[in-house]
């Protein structure tokens, strides 16, 4: 039998043979590198999964499909490779929508395969029928529904080849009757596009424009992290020795140890790249789609630079201009076209040439200043936060400050360190502590800002890179909806570390109830036994933590474990119930009430 060799050494049949559907559905995967598949195993796909073994794919099972959809999310980020999801028709599939959206929102190359209901049963009402392709219709770049099994290796392939062309999930919809019988195929070469720089034009415009700037700052988006371009973004922003601000959750864009990295803009970011941003005349938004939650006012500052020219550079052309007005826009890859933007720079005069002492300097004194406030910002001043703080003085046990614990463990993190984070108050707060120095080492559930994305996205993660410490953050009602996953962790041996604030509340709403509704909560308490002892029961090492000084060391140890004993480790570090700002102040208004029983509740 004739046979090709795919990049890590399997083998592809090659040609058009004779197999059945389930092969030439296998084999296609191997062709695509697929190596791990995270899900639950189902009747819907067992011929194809019987053949995932000799095929040298290994099936992840999870607790939960939606663990397995952001595994696959983290496996994708980390490794630039597709992560693949699979799961039983109806139910295990529907489980998967809501990790599926997170992982449209951060660009993953997800490909979920999605075995329906077979043929002879559709319409029919039968045991776990679904209309499975108008549940993904908004989170997907491309659907491929298989309409004859003949065309099982055709459809499989593009769904592989659109996940990375399109940046973003596939959807493979299958018949579960379609993997059986007898076919005649040939398994499809994979297609990588070469994006490219932009257009010679739009390049040439921005260089004139940069050639005039006085003072230029660069964003680094999550598409310099996809395109493997922070060196070449480094080399610009030392041309034009522009500060570079991260775009918003996209923290490993830019190594935090550069002298010219400000940090990250949006909720909870840094003072000091808003100052600085705030007084470009031009700035290159490398990578970065300009999200309107990433530019949003922030820390009492509208710092979006309203006079500045705007070059904005985006593999996807409908991105650009969508949400701030541009004055270029340039629709490529975001290493070539900061390689293309540096040549036509480097023997250049430049405007900005003779102030480069200057900016560096500016650049120094307002990151030491914003490092000097948050050194001594221990704990939040509103109100609201102090009498919690003073309220839990008097209850049994010793509650931390979320910020001087996220500072803690900002110094206690390892080198070449993932985290991912969840969503929340003090997850949102930890975007101003979390630096590093490599790209694909940043996780976050981006715009759709689904609770219970930060442990399986770690899992997944870390099986991509199991030589890379793994941590994981999240508060207790995030946790809640995860933490089941530690079960897969022990299981699978794919170690990783969770940190869990405790503070027994849904803190980022609560926020919204303490600004806009006088303090009446309703729903917002969480009380439970320890995370800990839970985690132990789970076959994982539990750490509680009650002192300041135990916050790093308890992390060290975990990541030691982690490491060198293969042991997933759940932190629990118990938080007092302060709250840190709202995500934003324009989200809701203040009640007004026309009812007389209800004329109280303003």
């Amino acid at each position: 039998m004739t046979e090709r060799k795919t990049g890590d050494g399997r083998a592809v049949v090659s040609g058009r043979k004779k197999m059945t559907p389930s092969e030439a559905f296998v084999e296609t995967l191997v062709a695509n590198g697929v190596t791990d598949i995270f899900g639950i195993m189902g009747s819907a796909f067992m011929d194809a999964m019987d053949i995932f073994a000799p095929a040298g794919i290994r099936l992840v099972p999870v607790v939960h499909e939606q663990g397995a959809g952001h595994m696959a999310d983290g496996y994708a980020r980390v490794s630039g490779r597709h992560g693949v999801v699979i799961g039983q028709n109806g139910p295990g599939i529907s489980n998967c929508v809501t990790a599926i959206a997170a992982a449209y929102w951060a660009h993953s190359p997800v490909v979920i395969v999605t075995p329906e209901a077979g043929t002879m049963g559709t319409g029919l009402g039968g045991f776990q029928e679904a209309n499975q392709l108008p549940m993904f219709q908004e989170f997907t770049k491309y659907q491929g529904h298989v309409n004859n099994p003949k065309r099982m290796a055709e459809y499989t392939g593009r769904c592989f080849d659109r996940a990375h062309s399109e940046l973003g999930p596939t959807q493979l919809n299958i018949p579960r009757d379609f993997f059986y019988g007898e076919i005649e195929a040939e398994i499809p070469e994979p297609a990588r596009l070469d994006r490219g720089p932009g257009g010679e034009r739009s390049l040439d415009e921005a260089a004139a424009l940069l050639a005039t700037a006085e003072f230029p700052v660069i964003i680094s988006g999550g598409g310099v992290v996809m395109a493997d371009g922070v060196e070449e973004c480094k080399a610009l922003a030392e041309r034009l020795g522009a500060p570079v601000v991260n775009s918003y959750l996209h923290n490993d864009s830019f190594p935090a140890s550069h002298p010219q990295w400000c940090g990250p803009l949006g909720y909870q970011g840094s003072k000091a790249a808003m100052k600085l941003i705030s007084q470009a005349d031009v700035v290159i938004a490398l990578g970065s789609r300009l999200g309107p939650f990433g530019t949003l006012p922030q820390h009492g500052m509208d710092y979006w630079p309203k006079d500045a020219k705007i070059i904005q550079i985006d593999a996807d052309h409908k991105m650009l201009g969508l949400v701030k007005k541009i004055t270029v826009g340039i629709c490529g890859d975001a290493k070539d076209a900061a390689v293309a933007l540096t040549r036509r720079l480097q023997d250049r005069t430049l405007a900005c040439d003779s102030t480069r002492d200057a900016r560096a300097a500016k650049i120094k004194a307002e990151k030491d200043e914003w490092e000097a406030e948050l050194d001594a910002w221990t704990h939040e001043n509103d109100p609201f936060s102090l009498d919690m703080i003073a309220e839990q003085e008097t209850e049994e046990g010793n509650w931390l400050h979320p910020r001087e614990v996220l500072r803690e463990l900002e110094k206690a993190m390892p080198p070449r360190v993932m985290v991912s984070t969840d969503i929340g108050n003090i997850n949102s707060v930890a975007n101003s502590y979390l630096r590093f120095e490599e790209p694909r080492s940043f996780f976050a559930p981006m715009s759709f800002g689904n609770c219970g994305y930060a442990l399986p996205t770690i899992i997944g993660a870390k099986a991509a890179a199991p030589d890379r410490p793994a941590i994981s953050y999240a508060g207790d009602g995030a946790w809640g909806m995860s933490m089941g996953e530690v079960m897969t962790a022990v299981r699978h041996d794919i170690p990783v570390t969770a940190v869990v604030f405790h503070n027994r509340q849904w803190g980022a709403e609560k926020k919204n109830q303490v600004d806009f509704y006088n303090r009446r909560f309703v729903a917002g308490e969480l009380e439970s036994e320890s995370f800990a002892g839970i985690a132990k029961a789970m076959g994982a090492e539990g750490v509680v933590v009650e002192k300041l000084d135990e916050v790093g060391p308890a992390l060290q140890r975990a990541v030691e474990a982690q490491m060198n004993e293969g042991k997933t480790t759940v932190v629990e570090i118990m938080c007092t119930r302060e709250l840190g700002d709202p995500f934003r102040r324009d989200a809701l208004s203040k009640p007004v009430r026309f009812l007389e029983k209800y004329k109280d509740y303003v």
